[in-house]
C-alpha cells in the first residue's frame, strides 16, 4: 500500500516537468505483454532488449540466468533497469511456471516454418514473448511449453537477425497493436501509484535519509 502523503512529500523534491513526465509515461505502460530473455550471453544484447521494453512501454522483463548468471550479475547496466521491473530466474522452468501462474501465454520467437508471422499475430491474451541465445535460439524447455511461435517475415538472404534487433522489432509491433486495441492493457491505479513511488525514490539522492526524517518528524 502506497503512503500517499509520503509520495506527495517526496514528489516535492522533483521538478514539475519530471512529475508530469512520470504520469505521461505511466499512462502508456503495460503488463499485458511482457518479455523473457533466456540465457543471452552478450550483455549488450540483454541491455538493448531491456531498453527496448522501456522505449516501447513494456513494464516487466524476465531474465533467465542459467549458464551466464555471474556474467549478468556483474555486467548488467543498472541504468537499463531503472524504469523497467527486471525479474531474474536461475532456470527457464521457474520462469515459465511463474508467468503461467500470472496468466501469461508463452510465445516463442523462432524462425521455424510453422511459426505465425508477426503481422498476423495479435495478443488477445496476456503474452510473454521469449527470446533466446544468440546462436542456439530458445531451449527445448520453452519450445515444449510454448502456446504459440512467432517470427519476423524476412525476404533477404540472411535467415536470422541479431537477438536485440529482432526483439526491438517484435516488441514495438506487438506493443503498438495492444495500445491501439480495446484490450484492458493499462496499468491499474494501484500499479501506477507504486511506480510513481518507485521512480520518485530512484530520482532523489539520499532518499532513505529523507524518508527517515519524514517519519521522525
Amino acid at each position: 500500500m502506497v503512503d500517499l502523503e509520503l509520495l506527495d512529500y517526496l514528489e516535492g523534491y522533483l521538478t514539475e516537468e519530471r512529475k508530469q513526465r512520470f504520469l505521461e509515461v505511466l499512462q502508456l505502460r503495460t503488463k499485458h505483454i511482457t518479455v523473457a530473455i533466456e540465457d543471452v550471453f552478450q550483455m549488450h544484447n540483454t541491455s538493448a532488449i531491456i531498453r527496448s521494453c522501456d522505449v516501447f512501454g513494456v513494464q516487466e522483463v524476465h531474465v533467465v540466468e542459467d549458464r551466464f548468471a555471474k556474467k549478468l550479475d556483474k555486467n548488467i547496466a543498472m541504468g537499463a533497469e531503472k524504469w523497467v521491473d527486471v525479474h531474474k530466474y536461475r532456470n527457464t522452468s521457474d520462469c515459465i511456471t511463474t508467468l503461467k501462474q500470472q496468466g501469461y501465454q508463452i510465445i516463442a520467437t523462432t524462425p521455424h516454418e510453422d511459426s505465425t508471422l508477426l503481422p498476423d499475430f495479435f495478443p488477445e491474451k496476456k503474452s510473454a514473448l521469449f527470446f533466446g541465445t544468440e546462436k542456439e535460439g530458445l531451449s527445448e524447455v520453452v519450445m515444449r511449453q510454448a502456446d504459440a511461435c512467432l517470427k519476423i517475415p524476412m525476404v533477404g538472404f540472411s535467415e536470422s537477425l541479431n537477438v536485440s534487433v529482432a526483439a526491438a522489432i517484435i516488441i514495438q509491433d506487438v506493443a503498438h497493436k495492444v495500445r491501439a486495441s480495446q484490450l484492458d492493457w493499462r496499468l491499474t491505479e494501484t500499479e501506477i501509484l507504486e511506480k510513481r513511488m518507485n521512480w520518485t525514490q530512484k530520482s532523489i539522492q539520499h532518499v532513505k535519509g529523507i524518508i527517515k526524517r519524514y517519519y521522525a518528524d
